[in-house]
């Protein structure tokens, strides 16, 4: 067996490389490996077995040719050249891949000298048809009609009459073109399935990588909607901790436990990420995905953190909410809150959910102005980054930005379809 890229090249064949024509194969060559492109193909096995054969029948015609020949009515020089002529022409037959169109047109006026020549004449032009333009395969050809009616007019044939001649040797003509036209058209068949074949694998492989990219992209936004609100946890109450290092004992106590807690959930949602990963799919065999429900326990869990959360959901029929679009409003509350208890530790933050069938869902996330020296937790902006485009996936809009009293809003509105409209 050849290299990968070669098996690739003739998967579409269906066959081994040393069945196919160089020509094909060097087609293969260049679409496989472009190092080997411009380089002169080297035979086949199949292409040994054509020449042997072209050329065995060329001498076969050759001789024939050579043994009807009037020996009274030509000299024997004539003669001579004539068979001379003819063994050269045969042994041309091996050079006809290489120089195809040169040898052809030198075989129109070696028709004129030489009827032993005949044979590889008709190889060569079949040759010509197979691996050149048709336009300079027809010149030829009707050069090489043109001049067969002086041939047989200065040599004519003792067995057979002068116009039977000519349609005998234009009908044999058309034979070869016609078969040379039809191993034309199977090669560029072949060449056109390989092309096809090749065009679809790249094309799989693009769309392979497609979905790879926006899986991992998924991944990623999930493990930094997930991870930031759990990490957000911790920063606050250890950096509570750092700066308040007199507080009660029962608040010291209370931060250690959501420090461990949030540690502990943190690491179960990353174990789960980790794993979808490793599966190399997205599968449902970890934690269900939160839904617009699950805002009730977020909301709870941010007050036992410490924060000041009011939840207002004026949703007119929550349980016909889409999955796709209650998870996102969910991940849109969950980094509004976690922004918040970061740059706003303390204040008040209201999370507004409203919306009903062909409205669309609002979700609408306030908080204040912190008051007093807020201890500065780093941020890079991604999270509001990644909002704005998973709003955008699910077909909807998000805003942000600051409040005239100094405080910060996130409204995103989802587009929420009808049961008839889906």
């Amino acid at each position: 067996m050849k290299t990968v890229k070669q098996d690739r090249g003739t998967r579409a064949f269906a066959g081994p490389r040393w069945l196919l024509p160089s020509a094909v194969v060097a087609e293969l060559d260049q679409d496989g490996d472009p190092a080997r492109a411009g380089r002169r193909p080297r035979r086949t096995a199949r292409d040994w077995l054509v020449d042997f054969t072209a050329f065995f029948l060329a001498v076969l015609v050759g001789l024939l040719a050579a043994d009807s020949l009037p020996k009274e009515q030509l000299p024997h020089s004539l003669a001579v050249l004539d068979q001379v002529v003819g063994a050269l022409s045969c042994a041309a037959v091996w050079l006809r891949r290489r120089w195809p169109l040169a040898i052809a047109v030198a075989m129109v006026p070696v028709g004129l000298v030489s009827a032993s020549a005949g044979g590889a004449g008709m190889i060569i032009l079949f040759t010509l048809i197979v691996h050149r333009p048709l336009k300079q395969a027809a010149w030829v050809w009707a050069s090489s009609l043109a001049l067969m009616p002086v041939f047989y007019w200065l040599r004519p044939d003792p067995d057979l009459p002068y116009l039977g001649v000519l349609l005998l040797v234009l009908v044999f003509s058309a034979c070869v073109i016609g078969w040379g036209l039809f191993v034309r058209s199977k090669r560029q068949l072949m060449l056109s399935l390989h092309d096809r074949a090749r065009r679809a694998e790249t094309e799989a492989r693009l769309r392979a990588e497609q979905a790879q990219r926006l899986a991992r992209e998924a991944i990623a936004r999930e493990m930094h909607d997930v991870l930031a609100h759990r990490l957000t946890l911790l920063s606050v109450h250890a950096g509570a901790l750092e700066f308040r290092p007199d507080a009660p004992r029962e608040e010291i106590a209370r931060a250690a436990g959501v420090i461990r807690e949030s540690a502990h959930e943190a690491l179960q949602d990353l174990r789960e990420i980790i794993g979808v990963l490793r599966a190399g799919e997205a599968d449902d065999k970890g934690r269900p995905q939160p839904t617009l429900g699950g805002l009730d326990a977020l909301a709870a869990e941010s007050r036992e953190a410490g924060m000041k959360v009011t939840l207002g959901q004026r949703v007119t029929d929550p349980a016909s909410v889409p999955a796709s679009v209650g998870r996102t409003a969910y991940r849109i509350a969950q980094e509004a809150l976690t922004n918040a208890r970061k740059h706003a530790p303390g204040t008040e933050v209201s999370v507004t959910v409203a919306g009903a069938p062909g409205d669309g869902l609002t979700v609408t996330v306030a908080n204040p102005a912190p008051e007093g020296d807020v201890p500065h937790v780093p941020g890079s902006g991604q999270g509001l980054i990644g909002l704005t485009e998973r709003a955008a996936l699910a077909g909807g809009t998000l805003t942000h930005g600051p409040l005239d009293d100094g405080g910060f809003e996130v409204r995103a509105w989802l587009p929420w379809r009808t049961e008839s409209a889906r």
